[in-house]
């Protein structure tokens, strides 16, 4: 809202009339160390191969890297990341105690056709300077991902940013996350419940509850992630952009029978309805905006 170049109104009377302080408006918050970001970067691919390191095992893990590390970095570093290991333990995980939690409701459920259950999580991005969070919504049974957004705070707008995209485009019976406190905030779940879906969260510390989308990280990761080193938000945002493209209408998997997310997504139930073009659209327009 400040306007540095402005030739009529002065930065320090502009911080006036918005209520702003003239030495706020000059901070730059301090960011992690580069040795913070060199472990969150080990953590984050070490926690890829093995999600049920917790802090101890994570901790022993980077000492043997030759690091001088103690619970109390790591656990911060992780709690940091959004990363907890998916064993039973203490409470170490990003959940709010004032807001409700719902339960599991795909255990046993029988996942025939797409829009029936979407799923969202958020992951840990690293950059060559600095990090980045982001979050996809996913559709379970075709594995299509209907939209993405990064943002470098945990909080809950870019969530509900994506969801508002996903939603334009359709809406599913069932919607699973984690007890992530994004997630389980009165205005994404408030909008869950205006569409009148069911809500489903994993329980703590299980993250095979939402087994899709945990392999659909460890794909982001291996196949575009750790083989470049983005080198500013614009870079890292038209990296994943063309993964996604990739991910969704090129790439193969054997789970679909070789087909892609997209022919599955859009290939059962839609063209009796006549929807597929139009789709194709808003999703494409949901992924460029």
């Amino acid at each position: 809202m400040i306007e540095p170049g402005h030739i009529e109104i002065s930065i320090g009377r502009q911080c006036e009339l918005l209520g702003l302080s003239r030495a706020g408006y000059y901070y730059q918050q301090q960011g992690e160390s580069l040795l913070n970001q060199r472990l969150m970067n080990l953590i984050d691919e070490q926690y890829t191969r093995m999600p049920f390191y917790g802090v101890e095992k994570m901790t022993a893990w980077l000492i043997r890297q030759g690091f001088i590390v103690n619970p109390k970095r790591v656990r911060r570093l992780m709690r940091l990341m959004g990363l907890e290991a998916i064993y039973p333990k203490r409470n170490l995980s990003m959940s709010s105690a004032e807001h409700k939690k719902y339960p599991y409701l795909l255990r046993d459920l029988a996942i025939e056709h797409p829009d029936q259950v979407w799923c969202a999580d958020i992951t840990y991005i690293k950059m060559a300077h600095g990090f980045l969070y982001l979050v996809a919504i996913m559709d379970w049974y075709s594995r299509y991902v209907l939209g993405w957004r990064l943002s470098n705070t945990l909080d809950t707008q870019f969530c509900l940013e994506a969801l508002e995209g996903a939603l334009a485009i359709s809406q599913p019976d069932i919607f699973n996350t984690d007890q992530g406190v994004q997630f389980t905030s009165n205005d994404f779940i408030g909008r869950l419940q205006q569409a009148s879906i069911k809500i489903s969260m994993d329980g703590r510390g299980r993250v095979f509850d939402n087994i899709f989308v945990e392999r659909l990280w460890r794909s982001v990761k291996y196949e575009e992630v750790y083989i470049h080193s983005y080198e500013s938000v614009t870079d890292a945002y038209n990296n994943l952009n063309r993964y996604f493209h990739l991910y969704n209408k090129e790439r193969l998997h054997e789970s679909l029978g070789y087909r892609t997310p997209h022919e599955v997504y859009f290939g059962e139930g839609r063209n009796q309805y006549g929807q597929a073009d139009e789709l194709i659209h808003l999703i494409e327009s949901n992924f460029l905006s």
